[in-house]
C-alpha cells in the first residue's frame, strides 16, 4: 500500500529555470539532486517537493494534473507578483453560487506553459488543509 507522495515530477526543457521559478513562487529552495534534475522544497516546513527533469519533447496539450497553490494575501496582488516573475494569467474563474462549495481562483501558466491554479483562504470553500 502506498503511504505518501514522494514528489510531484514535472518534465520540462529548462529544469533549472523552472525550478527557480517555482522556488520563487513558493518561497522554497532549489537543490540539484542529479545533473540536470532539480528539487524544489521547503527547508522549514514539511511539504511535498517539486522535482524538475529535462526532457527533449515539448508540451503538447493541457495538463491532466496540475498544482493548486494558496496565497496569503489577495488573489490580485499574488497574480501580479507571479506574472512579474514569469507566469501568464490565463483567466479568473468563479464557480456558480449554486454549488455547495463555490470557489474563485486564477488559472495561470508557468514559463513553460504548465497550468496551475491560485486561490486564497477567502476564495476557496469546503476544503481541509
Amino acid at each position: 500500500m502506498a503511504r505518501s507522495v514522494l514528489a510531484v515530477v514535472i518534465d520540462c526543457h529548462n529544469a533549472l529555470g523552472q525550478a527557480q521559478f517555482w522556488a520563487g513562487v513558493l518561497g522554497h529552495h532549489v537543490f540539484e539532486r542529479n545533473e540536470g534534475e532539480f528539487e524544489v522544497t521547503s527547508t522549514t516546513a514539511q511539504s511535498t517537493p517539486l522535482y524538475f527533469m529535462s526532457v527533449p519533447e515539448p508540451k503538447l496539450a493541457k495538463n491532466r494534473l496540475h498544482i493548486d497553490i494558496t496565497a496569503d494575501g489577495s488573489l490580485e496582488e499574488e497574480v501580479s507578483r507571479l506574472v512579474a516573475a514569469g507566469a501568464s494569467l490565463v483567466e479568473m474563474r468563479q464557480d456558480p453560487s449554486t454549488l455547495a462549495n463555490p470557489d474563485t481562483w486564477a488559472v495561470l501558466q508557468d514559463p513553460e506553459g504548465n497550468e496551475f491554479c491560485l486561490l486564497n483562504e477567502d476564495s476557496v470553500t469546503g476544503m481541509e488543509g
